[in-house]
């Protein structure tokens, strides 16, 4: 008991003395480093730990890979529906009240509005929802009537001809239908769809069907399966016959240099036009479509920001165990002069150097795979035998990709920082190791 009390007392004497003496080194010196480097490389009796370390390393790795590649395929598939929904529908619709008459003036309309700042295009159109009959089968769809000098400023359609031509639209008696459309019908360029109109000729006994055949002139592709299946466009003067529609159209669809101020524009537009016109934006006739976007989007980096989160708590449960598993190396350096600062700040290189490195894979990873993916989808489905993005049932042929720099910043600094604050814990708790208890029964 007199010798334990000696040593105690020894051992007390010498870490006063030593800690009295010590001060403080330079942050981030280099024995630090070579320390946590030491740790990060752990030896056969602390394998244990290393894969601990291991997982959170991969873990880390996935979840910023993971992360990058998701919001990236939703950026795109956003994008896409917005380049392809307002490429066909325009940024504003202008139409005039019921109780007003019809559209007649539509062409000065168009010219007026076309001189504003803001507006590219304004384009006079008539719409109505038929019926396409082949002797194949029956569909329904929509009749948009356009002039060829309003279906041409369209680079959505008129780029996208796969067979025919637009040449001349107005001055024939053909239609430009959607490639998926035709193949649905089993019609080809230059054969005749039939089209009936539902709401026809008003007469004593009710309302007739009006039905004719028209020449399949041109044969499209937009790359938006919905609009290539349902679609067909007609010369305006022809449209506005078959759909009973007189002279007048029934709205103009303004396209615009600014999407995201079309706002500002209809508040010019309705100060110019007067009160017999109404005005509906793009936001307002997508609303749900793009709001239901906006949250999934959301709670997807939610979801997959919890990778990380694990991940990270990997991280604090690896560096307990190190800590615990080195504390008389703690106690023996801090007796030879090291400060509680630089046994901080050693074990916080340890886990930060995981999070960096994890995080800095993670990114390679993700950028890497979404420069490739439409090949990685191609490998997939030849190697499966399956069809992983069906075009007929998704929107969009191809799979989209949009890496957002700033929303790529944002995920790895959320990484780095969710690395680091789980390694705070683990090196204060070693900053705190007493040496004397540490070494007592040493």
């Amino acid at each position: 008991m007199k010798y334990d009390g000696e040593r105690e007392n020894s051992l007390t004497a010498t870490t006063t003395t030593t800690t009295a003496s010590k001060t403080d080194t330079r942050p981030f010196a280099a024995f630090e480093w070579m320390l946590a480097g030491r740790y990060l490389r752990a030896r056969r009796k602390e394998g244990f730990i290393s894969v601990i370390a291991g997982f959170s390393f991969v873990g880390i790795m996935l979840g910023v890979a993971t992360l990058i590649i998701v919001m990236a395929v939703m950026n795109g598939f956003r994008a896409q529906l917005f380049d392809k929904i307002l490429g066909l529908n325009g940024h504003a619709v202008v139409y005039k009240h019921h109780e007003k008459g019809p559209l007649e003036e539509y062409t000065d309309l168009a010219r007026k509005l076309e001189a504003m700042p803001g507006v590219l295009k304004a384009i006079p159109l008539v719409e109505g929802q038929v019926l396409y009959s082949s002797p194949l089968q029956a569909l329904g769809g929509f009749v948009r009537g356009m002039t060829e000098q309003g279906i041409k400023s369209l680079p959505l359609v008129a780029n996208n001809v796969i067979h025919g031509t637009l040449e001349n639209f107005d001055g024939q008696d053909g239609v430009a239908v959607g490639t998926r459309l035709a193949q649905s019908l089993g019609l080809k360029h230059g054969d005749s769809i039939f089209i009936i109109n539902p709401r026809g000729s008003t007469t004593p006994f009710g309302v007739v069907p009006r039905q004719r055949s028209y020449r399949i002139q041109a044969i499209f592709e937009m790359g938006m399966s919905e609009y290539d299946r349902t679609m067909v466009f007609m010369p305006m003067r022809i449209a506005q016959s078959f759909l009973s529609r007189g002279n007048a159209a029934d709205v103009i669809e303004v396209m615009t240099t600014a999407p995201e101020g079309i706002d500002t524009l209809i508040s010019q537009m309705r100060s110019t036009l007067g009160t017999d016109y109404g005005f509906t934006s793009w936001r307002q006739r997508n609303m749900t479509f793009f709001t239901v976007l906006e949250v999934e989007r959301m709670v997807m980096f939610i979801i997959l920001s919890l990778i990380i989160l694990v991940a990270a708590l990997n991280i604090i449960s690896g560096m307990m165990m190190l800590v615990k598993d080195k504390s008389r190396d703690i106690a023996v350096l801090r007796t030879m002069g090291a400060t509680k600062n630089a046994m901080m700040r050693v074990f916080l290189i340890t886990g930060a150097s995981i999070g960096v490195l994890g995080t800095a894979a993670g990114f390679v990873l993700g950028v890497v795979f979404c420069w490739r993916i439409n090949d990685i989808k191609d490998f997939l489905q030849w190697a499966t035998g399956t069809t992983i993005m069906d075009p007929t049932v998704y929107y969009l042929t191809r799979l989209p990709v949009l890496i957002d720099p700033k929303e790529t910043l944002g995920i790895v600094l959320m990484a780095i920082v969710l690395t680091l604050l789980a390694t705070i814990y683990p090196s204060w708790r070693a900053s705190k190791l007493d040496p004397v208890e540490v070494l007592r029964y040493e």
